[in-house]
């Protein structure tokens, strides 16, 4: 996409110390409490791509703003040393629909889907003592979910599981950089999870759901295809289910879905939203008896809040 003449252009690099995660979650935060209805936000466009690739279409408007995300994912891009996600983020003034900036799509990626997890674990997770963490996968989403779970929460251990022993290697390496004790472990490893964060491309359950305590949390952000899911159907049917919209999730969510096609629960088995915790309607913080399940299939209003969030840190950082 070539935008048009005077627009800033922000690289992953441009943006990379404008927003951490905690800001980024309190912006999410931001939209909701100002009135944002998730639920009416229109859905994403996917067109499937000759060669194995989708190309998605995001819009969304809140406040003062609009903007698109275009965002590719090329399930081959690995192999070829390139990154799976791709994409720019066009962000709009809303009153006139002019072009104020145009955002890396794939940092944005980045960074919106774990400040959306780390906002709903801010609700969901009991306080206290620090938690024990089991982390599947070890692309970027691994690593900005270690990142945005330590802008929140202490860790007292994070075990990696990841179908690559180098890059599991790698992330329990970097984990331990930050001062967290880390290492490769085995999915099996759940049993004794406070939190189990699951951001992978599985396509079929990652873990036993019988293993997960009746204390722990659960995020699951790996996809958002109705026959694909990285959690179980004895995990769900067991869990207090949280989404970001309940009308996204009953089209996105194979999590949620594949059980419900299976009949273990029903359309009605989610518990809440993101928009009932920020808004206290719902008890979160570990109160129940069972566990809790958070399931992610990224919303173009996140992308919207992230997006203006980056432009008003850049503006307050060229007039200082």
């Amino acid at each position: 996409m070539t935008p048009p003449a005077g627009i800033p252009q922000f690289s992953a690099a441009g943006t990379a110390g404008l927003l951490g995660p905690a800001a980024a979650a309190d912006a999410l935060a931001g939209v909701l409490l100002a009135g944002l209805d998730p639920e009416t936000c229109p859905p994403r466009s996917a067109l499937p791509v000759p060669g194995g690739g989708e190309l998605l279409l995001m819009p969304a408007a809140a406040g003062a703003y609009a903007g698109v995300k275009i965002a590719g994912v090329a399930p081959g891009n690995p192999a070829r040393g390139l990154p799976r996600i791709t994409g720019s983020y066009l962000l709009l003034d809303g009153p006139t629909l002019s072009p104020l900036a145009l955002f890396d799509g794939a940092a944005l990626t980045a960074l919106r889907t774990p400040a959306v997890s780390a906002l709903a674990l801010r609700h969901l997770l009991p306080a206290g003592r620090p938690l024990r963490m089991v982390l599947f996968g070890s692309g970027p989403q691994a690593y900005g979910h270690l990142e945005a779970v330590l802008a929140i929460r202490q860790l007292a251990e994070v075990v990696v599981v990841a179908r690559n022993p180098g890059g599991a290697g790698k992330l329990a390496a970097y984990a331990r950089e930050l001062g967290v004790p880390a290492r490769p472990g085995a999915a099996v490893e759940v049993a004794d999870a406070d939190l189990v964060i699951c951001c992978t491309t599985a396509r079929e359950p990652l873990f036993d759901g019988r293993l997960i305590g009746p204390q722990a949390t659960v995020v699951a952000v790996g996809s958002h295809e109705p026959e694909a899911r990285e959690v179980d159907t004895a995990l769900v049917r067991h869990a207090a289910v949280y989404v970001e919209s309940r009308a996204a999730a009953l089209r996105e969510a194979g999590d949620l879905l594949v059980p419900e096609a299976e009949g273990a629960i029903g359309p009605g088995h989610i518990s809440g939203t993101l928009a009932d915790l920020v808004a206290g309607r719902m008890p979160g913080g570990g109160a129940g008896s069972c566990p809790q399940l958070f399931k992610s299939v990224g919303m173009a209003w996140e992308d919207l809040a992230v997006a203006v969030a980056w432009f008003e840190a850049a503006g307050e950082n060229s007039a200082t």
